[in-house]
């Protein structure tokens, strides 16, 4: 199975699967902080409500539509990463 990276820890992911999707099911709820100071989690799953945003490769990305990727570097987006 591919791995994608977590704040450096790997998850798993089936072929086709979302980061949110990935996530969720190795236990990732929160997905960071979001301006307002709430946590960054899925909500909608379908890209509307921005509530999933994470930083790969230095870009903001709804984790529910962004597919995995063998080797993704994914942080929670809460300025820690910021370019």
């Amino acid at each position: 199975m591919s791995t994608i990276l977590w704040q450096g820890r790997p998850i798993p992911f089936h072929p086709g699967e979302s980061l949110a999707s990935a996530l969720i099911r190795a236990g990732v709820l929160i997905l960071g902080q979001a301006p307002t100071g709430q946590p960054r989690a899925v909500f909608c799953g379908i890209g509307q409500c921005q509530g999933c945003l994470v930083r790969v490769g230095g870009r903001l990305v709804e984790a529910c539509l962004t597919p995995c990727r063998t080797g993704m570097d994914v942080f929670p987006e809460d300025g820690e990463h910021d370019v």
